[in-house]
């Protein structure tokens, strides 16, 4: 196996890993149906507290699942990677 098939492998790998967590899995569906969402609407959403849904949220940002935009005050968060998106649709839809 050559080098850059071993690179995409743990590409991919890091993804997988990023969404295998129901909390992650619901914040990315969330973020899919309604982008820009905020800290707060996903905690209002996800009845978590707000530093439970911030770790999740860098590990979403760490693996390059999400980023963040600031809107004023405060931050919003948009899925940017495909793989991600193509992965939830097939798993939830």
């Amino acid at each position: 196996m050559n080098i850059d098939k071993i690179d995409l492998f743990n590409e991919k790998s890091e993804v997988l890993k990023a969404l295998a967590h129901p909390i992650r899995l619901c914040i990315v569906q969330g973020l899919i149906e309604e982008e820009g969402r905020n800290v707060t609407t996903m905690q209002n959403c996800l009845n978590a507290p707000q530093s439970t849904v911030s770790q999740h949220l860098s590990k979403l940002k760490a693996a390059g699942i999400i980023e963040g935009r600031r809107k004023g005050t405060e931050i919003n968060y948009y899925v940017v990677n495909e793989d991600a998106k193509k992965i939830i649709s097939s798993i939830l839809d």
